[in-house]
């Protein structure tokens, strides 16, 4: 039976946000415009983004026995996320994020880890069935870098591909990097990793050069509007971006990772699977919030069929 499932291991959080017209500055208070609540947690978003964008995805995750944690597994349950290996914490609250938005759609974000902060190498291996039956591991940042490698290992182990996506960015040893098939920073973790300020495609090459010498297979760092910079197979490619009137940025690049995991499971040639994902991100930022902006496959699909700019979206 062909692999073609996705295995996410990661965060979940409830995420707060207030929308203004500006951020606010350090001892300032400003009047918002507006406050929601959506379910967020980059391994939740991920999750999410790629079983809406047509994959058949399992979350491997840490939940408190709380409101917000019954919100967000029937939330998982509703996308078609196998749910399986959710652990209940009974001590700590689940995660949650406060998040302040302004009109131009920048964000800032403060996290309380609750229980993602006690996700461990022990419920990796518990959900150890997900892996035999996975094609991709995609995996952050947000929980325990001894949960991470653990489930890195594994999935080395049972010869899946390791999608990380280096958020919050960290420092990281080369034995887990050696384990990565593709890592995927945003230019601002690609600088703290690499000590190189990316602030273009010359920029970008340069630092995508220096994480493949530190044993990663491939490197794509996303670049916002601007599209994404590859580094795969002796290659170094521009992919371009789409043209949106941004709303809300949180989580896009969590969508990018997820609707990219399911083109690579399904086959996708590494430029087409980097096409697919900067789509489903550029849909996203003109919705508000983390999970609910992310674009089903449909959604994707027409864009990628309009081909062009969407300025008026």
């Amino acid at each position: 039976m062909k692999k073609d499932g996705i295995l996410v291991v990661g965060s979940s959080n409830t995420d707060m946000i207030i929308t203004l017209d500006r951020l606010p500055k350090p001892g300032e208070t400003l009047m918002g415009r507006r406050f929601v609540t959506a379910a967020g947690g980059k391994g939740a978003n991920q999750a999410v983004g790629a079983a809406r964008a047509g994959g058949r995805v399992t979350l491997v995750a840490r939940l408190g026995r709380d409101m917000f944690g019954d919100q967000a597994l029937a939330g998982f349950i509703k996308d078609g996320i196998n749910t399986d290996f959710i652990q209940r914490d009974r001590d700590l609250p689940s995660g949650a994020a406060l998040i302040f938005v302004a009109k131009a759609g920048e964000n800032c974000i403060a996290v309380a880890s609750g229980a993602n902060g006690k996700l461990c190498p022990a419920d990796v291996r518990r959900a150890r069935p997900a892996f035999a039956h996975a094609a991709v591991l995609l995996t952050q940042l947000e929980t325990p870098l001894p949960t991470v490698q653990a489930a890195v290992d594994l999935a080395a182990a049972c010869g899946m591909r390791v999608i990380l996506n280096p958020a919050p960015a960290r420092p990281l040893p080369d034995r887990l990097l050696r384990r990565v098939f593709l890592i995927t920073p945003n230019e601002t973790e690609a600088g703290l990793l690499t000590g190189i300020r990316v602030d273009g495609a010359a920029a970008a090459a340069r630092a995508a050069d220096k994480l493949l010498a530190r044993g990663v297979q491939a490197v794509i760092i996303t670049l916002g509007a601007k599209g994404a910079f590859a580094a795969y197979q002796g290659r170094r490619q521009l992919v371009p971006g789409f043209k949106m009137k941004a709303v809300d940025t949180t989580a896009a690049g969590d969508v990018f990772n997820g609707a990219l995991a399911v083109a690579l499971a399904e086959g996708q040639p590494m430029a087409q699977a980097i096409r697919f994902a900067n789509a489903a991100a550029a849909i996203s930022v003109t919705r508000l919030g983390a999970q609910p902006s992310a674009p089903k496959r449909g959604e994707i699909m027409r864009l990628l069929a309009k081909g062009g700019n969407n300025e008026d979206r």
